[in-house]
């Protein structure tokens, strides 16, 4: 791109800044799920969804036991417009009605960011709309806001996803402060290894803890990774290979019963951990924030959809003093209603983006962390 190119898309005619309330379309394309969404939002922070629509590519990628990136890419560029006049279809609004695009760039595959930033940015330029760049983390992060107007910073969020598995306190729109990372695996692709070893399909999460229902918890001890540990961090290539030598060494012999049982065991170590790694971090948040006399704990991300896990939180909120806050199923998954959202937020604040901004495929939440032992930054 020459110089004078580069200007131009800098300096791009917008409209004005918009006054609250903002109506903003969302665009998602991170991973494997297409989604655009229109959010409206008012002074207060208090956002309604008008429209969420969400094209899952699980059938793309359910041959091969996980995402591939170019699959994922090509889905989003073959879906992507029809889902945007979709969503202000759903939305019953015209392209008038819009104050301002936002895109995820960030962090996620990157051929993936690219076709949701570039489509973002047609639409700012064609239209003179205003582009905010959105972390797709720190949509997560902002995500219990929308749907739950109880929940305002300074709050402790555990982000759980195919991903991504951090501690964070949402000190504020734009100020989080990692207080634990994987120093490995996410736990969602946890989930999903184990489901790929033991023959169930994919995505793992949801099969793992149906077949988790019909096991025995108790028989296969498997390791409670970071167990105890004074940091908040969580690790879980050693639990995934204590499962998989488990199943080596039941060989040729292994039976429905014994996948239920491995999966029992396998969820079991992961509530375990969890609640471990969690109760660390409400202390942590306690001394963090005196000021705040009744937090909430926050879970999100796709992970946050398991019963036990949720139920095991339930149990450390209620014994560390805090109130359990999950977003519903279609707001912890990937979605644009969330991108939308956290875009409002910073539309409001005048933190838009110039037409000239990359993808990043990593991009910590929390820029300033101090790397964890043998990961460093996650983003």
């Amino acid at each position: 791109m020459n110089k004078a190119s580069k200007k131009r898309l800098e300096h791009a005619p917008q409209k004005a800044r918009a006054k609250p309330p903002v109506t903003v379309l969302g665009l998602e394309t991170s991973c494997d799920e297409t989604a655009a969404a229109v959010v409206r939002v008012d002074a207060q922070g208090c956002g309604e969804i008008l429209s969420n629509v969400v094209y899952s590519q699980v059938k793309e990628h359910a041959a091969f036991g996980g995402v591939v990136p170019e699959i994922a890419a090509r889905a989003h560029v073959s879906r992507l417009d029809r889902l945007i006049l979709a969503a202000l279809e759903q939305a019953g609004l015209g392209w008038d009605e819009i104050d301002a695009v936002a895109a995820t760039a960030g962090p996620g595959l990157i051929g993936g960011l690219m076709v949701g930033l570039m489509s973002g940015k047609a639409i700012a330029l064609a239209r003179r709309l205003p582009l905010v760049a959105v972390n797709h983390l720190e949509a997560h992060a902002l995500s219990p806001m929308l749907s739950d107007p109880r929940v305002r910073p300074p709050y402790l969020l555990l982000l759980v996803s195919g991903g991504h598995t951090q501690l964070i306190s949402v000190d504020d729109v734009g100020a989080y402060r990692r207080l634990g990372t994987t120093i490995d695996d996410a736990l969602g692709e946890a989930f999903d290894k184990v489901a790929k070893m033991l023959g169930l399909g994919y995505p793992g999460g949801p099969v793992v803890e149906r077949m988790a229902q019909k096991g025995d918890s108790q028989r296969f001890r498997f390791p409670r990774p970071m167990l105890g540990r004074k940091e908040c961090h969580f690790s879980f290539s050693g639990l995934k290979t204590a499962v998989r030598t488990a199943i080596l060494e039941l060989g040729p012999d292994l039976g429905e019963q014994d996948k239920a049982d491995i999966c029992a065991s396998f969820q079991q170590a992961v509530v375990e951990t969890l609640a471990d790694r969690v109760a660390c971090a409400c202390r942590r948040f306690r001394e963090m924030h005196p000021e705040v006399k009744h937090p909430y704990l926050v879970l999100a991300g796709g992970v946050a959809a398991n019963r036990a896990i949720r139920a095991a939180l339930e149990e450390v909120a209620a014994a560390q003093g805090f109130a359990l806050s999950v977003p519903p199923p279609a707001l912890c998954t990937d979605n644009a209603a969330m991108v939308a959202y956290a875009g409002a937020l910073k539309l409001l604040r005048g933190e838009t983006a110039p037409l000239s901004v990359s993808a990043r495929p990593r991009w910590p939440l929390d820029e300033k962390a101090e790397p964890a032992p043998f990961a460093g930054v996650k983003g």
